[in-house]
């Protein structure tokens, strides 16, 4: 057990102090220590992907950075990760008691519907708080008074190295190499700046600019509503039905095993396996919300909105792992979601330990799925809570003879948060779906190649109702930059989407048309997929 447990809180409730405490420890680590510096920013943000190291540095048959994404090792990876920023963060002069908050995603208010019954509806209004758009930031004094002012470290951060794409010489789909000097950016602006790409960027950077801070601060905070409550869609039993983040961050809580809750290629799986029989629900996993906001921060429009335009050359850096942890804005989003994983251990009742509840070599298991293996790890190599969480090391004391040896860490040594020295400042009030909702009918679509997909992509499911097309579901697929040359990836470069069809009979749903479209960096609107789509019987009254 730790010696001192911090708090973990919402930004927003931070006391001046300790916002200023915050600022002054992510500008000690990202402007005033050099790249070479073990605690620095570069160095840090680099361990998730680029600059990419090992096999993977010139070689897409490897993913060459360190982050797992895609299998069981996701959210406890993720949860070393954090640890480790926040161990460099107290590496700041007087800075010792600094500790993450988290960006609240799933902040709720009650807002105004002349539709609704009541007059109101549940809204999910968790957008970046202002500290995230202020391009400076000045400390306080003692008496109150407003001090030194310095270029806001959260807002973004200029690169004091530059970071070479090795890879794209290897397919012809595009340099994703950053210079010195370069600032991450969200949407609507775009980060693509290698060779080819920098002339279109700039050109697409200055209209941005023209149209005024206020204005694309706004179109970020607008997209990111809009994701996080979706296009509502009207069931079969003329009921609004939410389709967003919001709905997917209180669904994943409801994952019945750790396995399914880690990751997407799991979940995946066993929605497969189980959505012809009677009662199954269909499984959402942690990392499914986790993609749409990454995506929705680094330039994906979610289609179906009222009144929307798509901003066509959005390319924000939180829509790729390449360099999405490079973000500042990267480490507050994946520190809400330790608190969401954290909740489902309490929920679970696994705050102690995690088990492995599926056959052995099931889909997310494997150093194959989804990206491919990381440094250090073979190909085809079984993934276990054993399995190490590199670059992250412990120092182990051999108890005959108390020499020391420096290992890596596992997902076992990051199970239990109060252990590690922190815990959670969070409302309580929100644990999930109720227990007794009803199985509802789930909706396949397979058959999706990402082989030929540059970087991130969203897959959307849509109903024709009453003569509309009306977004049901909206899939995001967080991806790499280049993988259609993995060739330790060709077996699972196939990719699809489970829907949960809220409201609708299996009857009814069999007799609705639905179909998907695929939205990629190239063609945002979508296009039209050609590929079958499956209603599971999952849900049908008949079944005993």
């Amino acid at each position: 057990m730790a010696s001192e447990i911090h708090v973990r809180k919402d930004i927003e409730k931070l006391s001046t102090a300790e916002m200023d405490l915050l600022i002054r420890a992510f500008h000690y680590i990202c402007v005033e220590l050099p790249v070479t510096d073990e605690n620095s920013f570069f160095q840090i943000a680099g361990y998730h992907g680029m600059p990419f190291r090992g096999p993977g540095w010139a070689n897409l048959g490897w993913w060459g950075g360190y982050c797992n994404h895609g299998n069981i090792l996701f959210p406890t990876w993720h949860r070393a990760y954090l640890l480790r920023l926040e161990e460099a963060l107290r590496s700041a002069p007087d800075c010792a008691s600094v500790t993450m908050p988290y960006w609240n995603e799933l902040k709720m208010e009650m807002k105004h519907d002349a539709n609704s019954p009541t007059g109101e509806k549940l809204t999910f209004t968790g957008v970046p708080p202002p500290i995230f758009f202020e391009e400076s930031y000045s400390y306080t004094n003692e008496d109150g008074s407003k001090g030194d002012s310095i270029p806001n470290p959260l807002f973004s951060y200029k690169l004091q190295k530059s970071i070479v794409d090795n890879t794209s010489k290897l397919i012809d789909i595009g340099n994703y190499s950053k210079h010195i000097g370069y600032q991450t950016v969200r949407y609507p602006f775009s980060g693509l700046v290698g060779e080819g790409a920098a002339p279109k960027t700039a050109i697409h950077n200055e209209q941005m600019r023209l149209k005024g801070k206020i204005a694309t601060d706004e179109d970020l905070r607008t997209n990111i509503l809009t994701w996080l409550n979706a296009e509502e869609y009207t069931n079969s039993e003329g009921k609004k039905k939410p389709a967003g983040v919001g709905q997917c961050f209180l669904s994943c809580l409801d994952a019945p095993n750790y396995t399914v809750f880690s990751n997407n290629t799991s979940a995946k799986a066993w929605n497969d396996d189980h959505m012809d029989e009677h009662k199954h629900k269909n499984v959402v996993s942690l990392e499914n919300p986790h993609n749409k906001v990454h995506l929705a921060v680094g330039g994906f429009q979610l289609p179906g909105g009222k009144s929307y335009s798509y901003i066509e050359g959005a390319n924000g850096d939180m829509g790729e792992n390449d360099t999405a942890s490079f973000d500042p804005i990267f480490f507050f989003h994946h520190c809400f979601i330790d608190l969401m994983f954290w909740r489902w251990q309490e929920k679970k009742g696994a705050t102690k330990t995690l088990h492995i509840e599926v056959p052995e070599d099931y889909p997310g298991t494997n150093s194959i799925d989804e990206q491919g293996p990381t440094p250090g790890v073979l190909a085809g190599a079984r993934l276990t809570l054993d399995s190490p969480l590199e670059p992250f090391k412990k120092t182990v004391t051999d108890p005959g003879t108390k020499k020391t040896t420096i290992v890596p860490k596992t997902s076992v040594d990051v199970t239990d948060i109060t252990a590690l020295g922190y815990k959670y400042d969070f409302d309580n009030a929100v644990e999930g779906e109720p227990v007794n909702k009803k199985a509802e009918p789930i909706l396949s679509v397979s058959g999706v190649n990402r082989g030929d997909i540059k970087g991130s992509f969203v897959i959307t499911t849509w109903a024709e109702v009453d003569g509309k097309e009306v977004l049901v579901d909206a899939d995001a697929h967080l991806s790499r930059w280049n993988v259609g040359g993995c060739a330790n990836c060709q077996t699972h470069l196939e990719v699809g989407s489970h829907v949960s069809l809220s409201g609708f009979t299996a009857e009814e749903a069999k007799k609705t048309t639905f179909f998907n479209m695929i939205h990629t960096r190239d063609n945002l609107k979508g296009e039209r997929l050609t590929l079958p789509v499956r209603i599971g019987s999952n849900a049908d009254a008949a079944r005993h």
